[in-house]
C-alpha cells in the first residue's frame, strides 16, 4: 500500500513537471508567433511559412487546452 501511494506522488510530481514544461513551451511559442508578427507581413509568413509545421502546432496547443478547462471547471465546483 505505501508503496502504491509513493509510485502515485511520484506519478503526480511528474505530471506537474511535464504540465509546468508544456506551459513554457506553449509561452515560448506565443513569444515566437508575436515576434514573427512584428518582423514580417502577414503575406510574407504566409507565402514563406511552414504550413504543416504551424497546423501541427495548433493541433497540439488545441490538444491541451480542454484539459486545463477541465481544471478550471473543476476547480469553480469546488
Amino acid at each position: 500500500m505505501l508503496n502504491d501511494d509513493l509510485k502515485r506522488q511520484a506519478g503526480i510530481a511528474r505530471l506537474v513537471s511535464d504540465l509546468r514544461a508544456a506551459k513554457i513551451e506553449l509561452l515560448s511559442a506565443r513569444c515566437a508567433t508575436d515576434r514573427l508578427r512584428l518582423q514580417y507581413s502577414l503575406e510574407d509568413i504566409v507565402s514563406f511559412g511552414d504550413r504543416h509545421a504551424l497546423e501541427g502546432a495548433i493541433a497540439s496547443a488545441g490538444a491541451l487546452l480542454p484539459l486545463f478547462f477541465l481544471r478550471r471547471g473543476s476547480a469553480q465546483a469546488s
